[in-house]
C-alpha cells in the first residue's frame, strides 16, 4: 500500500437490504463530521431512487457519495466503481485532517472493491478505453442475439465461466468475455477474489436480525416504496427509452412492474414477487458477508437506532486504537 491520506480507519456499513445501514451510517458519519460514501450497485444509476432505497434529499443528514454516476442504460462496472470509490476515499480523508467517509452498502463485490487490495484483471486505467469498446461490442450483441444466445457463445470460448454463470446475468457473461479478450478466465479471476487482503486500516460492522423480522422489514418496506410511487418511477423509466437497459432488467422492484404496466400481469402478484425477490436477495447478501471473518456483527434484534449506534461508536473508538473486538456475534 503506497502513501493515503486516510489515517483512521475507516468504517464499512454493511448487512442485508432492508436492515437499516444507511440510518446508522449517516447518523456516525455526522458524528465523524464527514460523509457517506454509498457501496450499492444500483444506487449508482441516476432517476432509480425509490426502488433503490436512495435517501431523499430532505433525508439527508451529511453529503452522499456514490449516487447517480451513470444512466439506466449504461453498463457501470465493478471495476469502475472501484477507481471512483478509492478516489473519493482518500480525497474526502484529506479534506477531513484524514477522517475517511463511512462506506456503507449491500452490494459485496463494490465493498471490496472499495476496501480490498485486489485489481481487477484486464481493467487497468490505461486499457479503460479499450475495456468500454469491448463492453460495448457484446452489449450491442446482445440486443441483437439475446441472453441465451450470448451464454452460448461464451461456452464455446471459456466453458467454465459460462458453467459458472446464469445465461440471464448479462452483465456477468459480458463481463466473462472482457477477461476472455485479456486472454484472462472468469474462474481464474474468481478464485482470486476469494482471498481477502484489505487495503485501507478497515472496521467492518455487520448490521442482522432475527430472519422473521427482516423479511417482514423487507415486506413492509416494498409496501412503503409502492405508496412512495414506485411504479410511477418504473412508468417515467420506460417513457425514457429505458426499457431495455440492462440495468432495468436486473434490478428489483423494476423488472417485476414493467409486465404491470405493458398490462401483462397483475400489480398484485408483482408485488409480491418483488417482495420474494428481496428476501431472496438478503438471504444471499448474508451469506456473502457470512463468509467474511472480518465482520463483527451487530443485532438490531430489539435494539433502538440510539443503542445501536451506541454499540458501532464503541467499536470504531476500539479500532482507531487497533482493537478489533467482537461486539455482539450472532
Amino acid at each position: 500500500m503506497g502513501l493515503s491520506c486516510v489515517k483512521t480507519p475507516v468504517i464499512a456499513i454493511v448487512g442485508p437490504t432492508g436492515i437499516g445501514k444507511s440510518s446508522i451510517a449517516q447518523r456516525l458519519a455526522q458524528q465523524q463530521g464527514v460523509g457517506v460514501l454509498s457501496a450499492d450497485s444500483m444506487q449508482v444509476y441516476q432517476g432509480m431512487d425509490i426502488g433503490t432505497a436512495k435517501l431523499s434529499q430532505v433525508e439527508r443528514l451529511v453529503p452522499h457519495l456514490g449516487l447517480d454516476l451513470a444512466k439506466p442504460s449504461e453498463s457501470y462496472s465493478a471495476a469502475e466503481y472501484q477507481s471512483y470509490a478509492k478516489g473519493i476515499i482518500e480525497s474526502e480523508a484529506a479534506a477531513k485532517g484524514g477522517v475517511p467517509p463511512v462506506v456503507c452498502g449491500g452490494t459485496g463485490l463494490y465493498l471490496r472493491a472499495a476496501l480490498d487490495d485486489f485489481t481487477f484483471a484486464g481493467v487497468d486505467a490505461e486499457d479503460m478505453q479499450q475495456q468500454e469498446k469491448v463492453r460495448a461490442k457484446y452489449e450491442e450483441m446482445h440486443e441483437h442475439i439475446g441472453s441465451e444466445k450470448l451464454h452460448e457463445l461464451l461456452a464455446s470460448h471459456d466453458p467454465k465461466a459460462a458453467a459458472e454463470i446464469h445465461p440471464n446475468n448479462v452483465r456477468r457473461v459480458i463481463r466473462a468475455f472482457e477477461l476472455w479478450e485479456t486472454g484472462r478466465s472468469y474462474s481464474e479471476v474468481k478464485q482470486a477474489f476469494k482471498q481477502r487482503k484489505s487495503y485501507y486500516p478497515t472496521m467492518w460492522i455487520g448490521l442482522t436480525c432475527e430472519r422473521d423480522q427482516l423479511y417482514e422489514r423487507i415486506n413492509q418496506r416494498v409496501d412503503v416504496m409502492m405508496e412512495q410511487g414506485l411504479l410511477s418511477e418504473v412508468e417515467g423509466l420506460l417513457n425514457q427509452g429505458y426499457r431495455e437497459a440492462l440495468t432495468a432488467q436486473q434490478a428489483i422492484g423494476y423488472k417485476e412492474l414493467v409486465p404491470v404496466l405493458e398490462g401483462q400481469v397483475e400489480l398484485d402478484y408483482a408485488v409480491a414477487a418483488i417482495k420474494q425477490a428481496s428476501r431472496r436477495y438478503a438471504k444471499r447478501q448474508l451469506s456473502w458477508f457470512r463468509s467474511d471473518p472480518r465482520i463483527q456483527w451487530v443485532s438490531t434484534d430489539d435494539r433502538s437506532e440510539p443503542e445501536i449506534l451506541q454499540f458501532v461508536v464503541e467499536a470504531t473508538e476500539l479500532a482507531e486504537h487497533g482493537a478489533y473486538c467482537p461486539i455482539i456475534r450472532v
